[in-house]
Order: structure tokens, then sequence, then C-alpha cells
């Protein structure tokens, strides 16, 4: 019931996710993720650090996640989507990812660190992308955003399956990556 209550509380809610998002920073620097060298080393297909990290992380999470689910602990809120607006994210997000090296979450732990290309390049960069999407919203919303629109649906659902079916295979194929990456040398 404590537990309830101090969740359901906003100021609570807000404390939680700036420690959480304090330790994630805090993993992603002590991981070498804020490293300009590491990251164009993975786009490169050269140093696979980032791809092991965030393997790691993904399996972690839905394992945790749908754990805590299970025992009634989380509740699941799935978010309207649409091909439209997963096209134009990913455009956004890997143009912004190919020109500066950093994505979003390494980007702020770069600029944290010190890193003067994140701070001004990065941050600024990341500013005016969002005041640019902000000003073209309105339009976007009518258009690109709402093509392909599949709503507020997940895997398990679209397949009619158990999510744990999709845990179990996703968990399995990335534990076979990580094996697979590890033995090579990669």
């Amino acid at each position: 019931m404590i537990f309830e209550k101090v969740l359901s509380n906003e100021k609570s809610q807000a404390a939680i996710g700036l420690m959480i998002g304090v330790v994630f920073g805090f993993l992603l620097q002590k991981g070498g993720m804020t490293q300009y060298d590491i990251i164009i080393g993975q786009l490169l297909l050269e140093d696979f650090t980032v791809m092991k990290l965030m393997t790691s992380a993904i399996i972690t999470t839905m394992v945790g996640f749908h754990l805590l689910r299970s025992l009634g602990f989380l509740e699941l809120r799935v978010k309207p989507g649409s091909w439209g607006s997963s096209a134009l994210g990913g455009l956004i997000f890997g143009v912004g990812f190919g020109l500066l090296g950093y994505c979003p979450g390494t980007l702020i732990g770069a600029t944290g660190e010190g890193s003067l290309d994140a701070l001004f390049g990065g941050v600024l960069g990341l500013l005016a992308g969002a005041g640019i999407f902000a000003e073209f919203y309105p339009r976007l919303e009518k258009g690109v955003l709402k093509r392909g629109d599949f709503g507020e649906v997940t895997i398990p659902e679209v397949l009619g399956i158990n999510p744990w079916f999709v845990v179990a295979v996703v968990v399995s194929i990335f534990t076979g990556l990580l094996w697979w990456l590890e033995i090579k040398g990669l």
C-alpha cells in the first residue's frame, strides 16, 4: 500500500524518474557510450560495444518489465503509432546520430562529461531541431504522422500470442547475438 501511494504522487514519480536517469547516464558513461570514438566505431561496424550494452539493456528491461507487470506492479500503457511517425522519427534520429555521432542519451551524458562538441553541436542542434519540429508539427500531424496508423497495439496483440512468448524469442535471439559477438571477438 505504501508503494502505491509513493507511485501515485507526481513528485515521487518525478524524483524516481530523475534517479533512474542519473543512474542510466552514469552507466552510459561507465560503459563508454559517451565516447565519440566508440559510437562512431559502432556506426562503422568496427566496435560493437554499443550494440552489446544496448542489447543487454533490452534483455534486462524486457524481462524485468514483464515480470513486474505479471506481478501486478506495472500497467502497460501503449501509445498510438503509425508507419509515418516511425519513419519520420527514425529519419530525424538517424540524421542527427550520423552527423554528430551521439544519440540523445549519449549526447546528454557527453555534455555532462564536458564534451564541447556535444554541448555546442549537439545540445544546440537538439534544441533547434525540437523547435523546427514543433513549428511544423501541426502540418505533420495531419499528414505524414497519420500515415499507416496502427493504433494502440503491441506485437503480442497483433500476433494473438502470450507476451512471454515474444519475450522468450527476443531474449533468445539477443542472447545468441551477444554470444556470437563474443566468440567472434567483436
